[in-house]
């Protein structure tokens, strides 16, 4: 998913808001969650949010996303930002993020989604590294 960075979308450093990265992440996110589950999709959690460079006015932000793991409902999905000024053509890793999305029946409740299946090892390693975050996530809110 590519946007081109607006005025109306930076502060006065003339940097994109954060609250806008966040925005477009979740629609990534969403979109690669809503073709996996081939259902309704709500976002659940956002996890390890990390602003790592700005992206300028005027930069393009390139945001690829994946589902790395799936749980019965849940699917984590990775989010990956990067900035490209198009003039240079310099790319920058602007931040990235995990978030959490349950698939939804016809009544809104829960559905079971099909379980990934990681075949490269870059998938395979992002298959692992998502079921300790699911581990994580699930015992952390057991111990609310």
């Amino acid at each position: 998913m590519n946007e081109l960075v607006l005025p109306n979308d930076t502060n006065i450093l003339g940097n994109i808001l954060g609250g806008k990265v966040m925005h477009y992440m979740d629609v990534c996110a969403a979109m690669s969650a809503y073709k996996h589950a081939r259902t309704p999709v709500v976002t659940a959690s956002v996890d390890n949010l990390d602003f790592l460079a700005p992206a300028k006015m005027g930069d393009i932000i390139c945001m690829k996303s994946s589902v790395n793991y799936t749980g019965w409902a849940s699917m984590e999905v990775g989010v990956r930002i990067e900035s490209e000024n198009p003039i240079t053509g310099k790319i920058k890793h602007t931040g990235s993020a995990y978030l959490t999305f349950v698939s939804l029946d016809d009544n809104n409740k829960p559905k079971k989604v099909q379980t990934v299946t990681p075949e490269s090892e870059d998938e395979i390693r992002r298959f692992n590294e998502g079921e300790q975050r699911y581990l994580y996530r699930k015992n952390r809110r057991n111990n609310f």
